[in-house]
């Protein structure tokens, strides 16, 4: 059976589908444009093919990959027309995605000997760090697990005042202290009240200033080493939030957090706004790190558990 063979919950995909509207309808577009008056894949249409993925925010070098893969099916074949690219391409992009995201990706399920669950969200200002802890807590919330928030973004006081607004919206308690605490003292505090009130998750939020790479990794290296003390093996999840319309720009923020803090799972938001949605295969392959969530739209459930062939079903336009 094919990997495109797959029956997908209708309401997430229409979602997803009209989220990577703007993305799709670029590429396609620059796509056509790379195989017009071509009969069959030769080297003007992979140099073509490699300045769409390049505009279309893949990254050189997952570009480079890509095109690799293409010139060995080329090869292998013989002759392959330009009306199987579409098809190639998916299976390549799709492989080179199942390469980091091993399984199908899958609802949360709770961990039963890691209780509470302790994930700690990094991301510079901006990307919509706050808003996908709001809505990560509401989806868990509906699954009926309980769950804590910890304001450990304590140089803003915009983001603890947010932090609360979707506390109070999803209805989960929100630990905080006053602006400039120690974000340490927060995390602290918010493990110990989890605990306390046996929670199942904890979402800390955390400062995403990047002006100083090692007071950065200083500081997410103190929260760490505070909250083991009261939960031994937390965080258990380091979830970095980027935003995906920023294209490159959140290349260099996955490189400057990586190198900060250890990094175990990827969130891009606001892909419903832009046409760069290709950022996602590029940060997927060049950082070996799972994507577990896509942001595609404004609505509580509008933040998806990523899943490769349906993100490709749809950058493909597959069926339609």
């Amino acid at each position: 059976m094919s990997l495109f063979k797959k029956i997908f919950s209708s309401q997430k995909k229409e979602t997803l589908d009209k989220g990577l509207e703007k993305t799709k309808t670029s590429f396609l577009t620059k796509l056509g444009k790379a195989v017009a008056g071509k009969s069959k894949v030769d080297d003007d249409v992979l140099d073509n093919l490699e300045e769409v993925l390049v505009t279309s925010d893949v990254g050189v070098n997952t570009t480079l990959k890509i095109i690799e893969r293409i010139e060995e099916r080329v090869a292998k074949d013989k002759y392959v027309g330009t009306e199987e690219l579409n098809g190639i391409l998916r299976e390549e992009i799709a492989g080179l995605l199942s390469e980091t995201h091993l399984g199908e990706a899958e609802d949360f399920e709770l961990p039963k000997e890691k209780r509470p669950y302790v994930i700690m969200v990094v991301g510079v200002n901006g990307v919509g760090k706050t808003t996908t802890i709001g809505k990560l807590a509401h989806q868990f919330k509906n699954k009926g697990f309980k769950v804590v928030l910890g304001a450990a973004d304590t140089f803003r006081a915009a983001a603890i005042d947010q932090l609360e607004v979707w506390a109070e919206r999803v209805d989960v308690p929100l630990v905080k202290q006053k602006m400039g605490s120690d974000p340490a003292s927060v995390a602290f505090d918010t493990l110990s009240s989890a605990v306390t009130q046996q929670a199942d998750i904890v979402l800390i939020d955390t400062a995403g200033r990047l002006h100083n790479k090692v007071n950065l990794m200083n500081e997410l290296g103190k929260v760490k080493r505070v909250m083991q003390k009261v939960v031994p093996d937390a965080p258990h999840e380091v979830l970095l939030v980027l935003d995906g319309s920023t294209g490159q720009n959140a290349f260099e923020q996955a490189k400057q957090f990586t190198k900060a803090t250890e990094v175990n799972a990827l969130a891009v938001t606001k892909l419903d706004g832009t046409a760069k949605g290709g950022v996602v295969i590029g940060i997927s392959d060049q950082f070996q790190i799972p994507v577990k969530y896509i942001g595609v739209g404004e609505g509580l459930e509008d933040l998806q558990v990523f899943n490769k062939y349906e993100f490709v079903d749809s950058f493909f336009n597959i069926g339609q």
